[in-house]
């Protein structure tokens, strides 16, 4: 059974279960259709950050433009251009035994897509969401419900796997952005054009 969790709760992955190392994470998301002119397009990315919460390379930023890290322990398995339907609207493959001993943390961002441009953010979207589930056994193990609380933020940490002593623990954090996926890169240490 699935553990909900709120935000800025934390909680345990390995330390009670020392086998896990194959998750799948999905994340999910439903926008207001009659908000927009446009079709929205948000795309979830990962940044694979060493101890000083910064990424070492580009190599370490994975989105829809770069699917997997050099490992192979971050996969992601591509873009959803349009959100439409229920479940996981895109989702991450982890192995966290091949996760590099320099990566620390590994953050499960959304944007939206030319947000700016197209006068949306995240108060037009409903229902967000992230799971992480247990690929051995097919078992959701943590799920992050997001809730309503963003208005005008064009980008989102919903969460993180982090090594604490040894093991692996996730937080739900839930933290808003403006400035769409610049701004996550530059928070993260990634240089933008």
């Amino acid at each position: 059974m699935a553990i909900n969790l709120s935000k800025g709760q934390k909680v345990d992955l390995t330390k009670g279960n020392p086998n896990l190392s194959k998750l799948m994470v999905g994340l999910g998301w439903d926008t207001n259709q009659f908000a927009s002119n446009y079709e929205f397009d948000l795309d979830s990315s990962v940044f694979m950050a060493g101890a000083n919460g910064k990424c070492q390379s580009d190599q370490d930023f994975i989105f829809y433009g770069n699917l997997a890290h050099s490992s192979n322990s971050v996969i992601h398995q591509g873009d959803n251009l349009t959100g439409a339907g229920d479940g996981d609207d895109e989702q991450v493959q982890i192995d966290l035994k091949s996760v590099p001993l320099n990566i620390n943390k590994i953050a499960f961002t959304v944007t939206i897509h030319e947000a700016m441009v197209r006068n949306q953010n995240f108060g037009q979207v409903s229902n967000a969401f992230i799971r992480i589930v247990d690929e051995v056994t097919n078992q959701e193990i943590i799920r992050y419900d997001l809730g309503e609380d963003f208005s005008i933020e064009t980008a989102i940490v919903v969460g993180e796997l982090y090594r604490h002593n040894g093991e692996w623990k996730f937080n739900a954090i839930g933290s808003g952005f403006q400035g769409g996926l610049a701004a996550l890169c530059n928070h993260y240490g990634i240089e933008v054009a």
